[in-house]
């Protein structure tokens, strides 16, 4: 590896003994010998406009990966999946349950004033805070923060949260119990503190670029909606010697054939995703450009529980069998993707889940179940059931809607009336139940199978199907107090049982990421939930 100057902070770090030099961020690695380009600039296409850059009221990858650029948490997930220290130094644990984390000596806001652990206590209870009703409330309760549960409740405040400051420098956080996911929980980017002394002053306009302030790589510098985002780089950085990029655009390009274009005419150095129907050609012509990762994300159609007819299982169920999935994969797709039959994954976090009885059965013995369960249900050719599948603007999502209203139009006599709209109008139908049916996905959060399963509990900020079911819960509860991952494994197996029977969503595929990615970017490396890090790349002589 290429030398790096290190920064005060490092070194002061060293000096203390709190960081080895074992323990180094994963940052920009520049192989020796590597000519850098003059210019250390980076285009990335990000898919959509992002609903927010305030951490608390977004959910999705279009703002984490701005986010995540910008901020940081206490602690990072790196490829391997090993935890590495970020805002925190190190830390230290009670019985698994009262943690203590030491935050590094001098990490400033972009603006130079101070990141305290006061400023992390504020932004936790702001998160989960019903006034601000962010779609990630439920998160502290999902890693078992004491009174976590009780206040995205409404039973309690947001100042009774287990967490506290014991002094600027050392925050605490206490746990009802242990939770086996718990540091790789706290790297999501929801987690990461934001300014309250900003926030306090300019309320929601605190995104603002002539407002806003961070904590990562990266600081906003310009935001013309449906245009352009643009960071520069953040020289009161803890890190700030590690960071190469010395700017980066992000666009709001949904149509991957102009993602594409604009990536030929050589205006973009990182197109968001392939168009199916391209793929096979730009994997002949520009192989070498093409990335394809594995990621822990599933695609799904998901039902709303409350509405009939999808409040009867018999129909959610039928839906789900009448699909052939490995069509849509392999053919539909065809880019590596896996056909689904579980809403996580069949390997995750050390554990392997298998699919219902009925995902091996053949594909018209399925149908033949499928056509007797919406008989059962008062469907059939004199009364045909008919429904609006909803998704968000894309000629991927738009493909694969199309070939499944087709399967079930043939299958079952269903009819799928398709309608799309834009991300953010989606997102909004999604929370205030005005849907039928709708397309989603979930990109795991963290490498444990709770990171898909908790979005379906009773009361989760993310629960948009509003599945109601006692003993799942009671199953997730059991995972999460397990010891070991076969005893967890236990009790994640019940609750996708329970999910193929109840079936409030159905799941499609299981995702790979793909990309292209121009030669000169170096450091490009996806991570296990998709995320890669503008901070970590850098640009070749070219």
């Amino acid at each position: 590896m290429k030398p790096q100057k290190r920064n005060h902070i490092t070194r002061a770090l060293l000096a203390a003994g709190l960081l080895s030099s074992a323990s180094m961020v994963w940052a920009a690695q520049v192989p020796e010998g590597t000519q850098l380009a003059d210019k250390q600039e980076l285009v990335r296409n990000n898919g959509n406009e992002p609903a927010s850059l305030d951490p608390h009221k977004v959910e999705s990858d279009v703002e984490y990966n701005i986010i995540s650029d910008m901020f940081d948490g206490l602690v990072a997930v790196k490829p391997d999946g090993t935890i590495e220290p970020r805002l925190a130094a190190s830390w230290d644990n009670k019985d698994n349950t009262v943690w203590t984390f030491h935050l590094r000596p001098g990490i400033t806001w972009s603006d130079g004033s101070a990141i305290t652990a006061q400023d992390i206590v504020w932004s936790w209870q702001r998160l989960i805070s019903p006034k601000t009703a962010s779609p990630y409330a439920s998160y502290p309760a999902n890693m078992h923060i004491v009174n976590a549960d009780d206040i995205a409740l409404g039973k309690k405040t947001a100042d009774t949260l287990g967490v506290k400051a014991l002094d600027d420098n050392t925050l605490q956080v206490t746990l009802s119990q242990p939770t086996a996911s718990f540091l790789a929980m706290l790297a999501h980017p929801s987690l990461v503190p934001v300014d309250p002394v900003l926030i306090k002053r300019f309320g929601d306009k605190w995104t603002l670029p002539e407002h806003f302030v961070s904590s990562g790589a990266y600081k906003l510098s310009q935001w013309v909606v449906n245009e352009r985002i643009i960071g520069v780089r953040n020289e009161k950085y803890w890190d700030n010697a590690h960071t190469v990029i010395e700017k980066v655009t992000y666009l709001p390009i949904h149509s991957e054939a102009a993602d594409v274009n604009r990536y030929k005419a050589g205006e973009i150095d990182i197109a968001y995703t392939l168009p199916i129907n391209q793929f096979a050609m730009l994997k002949k012509t520009m192989g070498d450009e093409v990335d394809v990762s594995p990621q822990l994300a599933t695609y799904y159609y998901e039902f709303n529980t409350t509405k009939a007819p999808f409040n009867d299982a018999r129909v959610r169920r039928a839906l789900n069998m009448a699909l052939d999935k490995n069509i849509i994969a392999d053919k539909v797709l065809g880019q590596g993707q896996r056909a689904a039959w579980l809403i996580s994954q069949p390997e995750i976090g050390g554990v392997t889940l298998h699919a219902p009885d009925y995902a091996s059965w053949p594909q018209e013995k399925r149908i033949a179940e499928a056509k007797k369960l919406l008989a059962e249900a008062g469907f059939g050719e004199n009364h045909p059931l008919s429904f609006n599948l909803l998704y968000n603007t894309s000629e991927s999502h738009q493909r694969i809607a199309i070939a499944v209203s087709s399967m079930w139009k043939k299958n079952l006599g269903v009819e799928a009336k398709l309608q799309n709209q834009e991300w953010k109008t989606m997102l909004d139908a999604m929370h205030t139940g005005n849907f039928d049916v709708v397309r989603y996905a979930w990109i795991a959060d963290y490498d444990d199978a709770a990171t898909f399963l908790n979005n379906f509990r009773i009361g989760d900020s993310q629960n948009t199907s509003q599945y109601k079911n006692p003993a799942y819960d009671e199953a997730l509860r059991h995972a999460a107090q397990a010891t070991d991952s076969a005893e967890r494994g236990k009790y994640y197996q019940q609750a996708e049982d329970m999910l193929g029977q109840d079936v409030p969503a159905i799941p499609v595929y299981h995702y790979v990421r793909t990309h292209l990615v121009k030669p000169w970017v170096g450091g490009f490396t996806p991570d296990r939930l998709g995320y890669y890090y503008t901070k970590d790349m850098y640009i070749k002589k070219h």
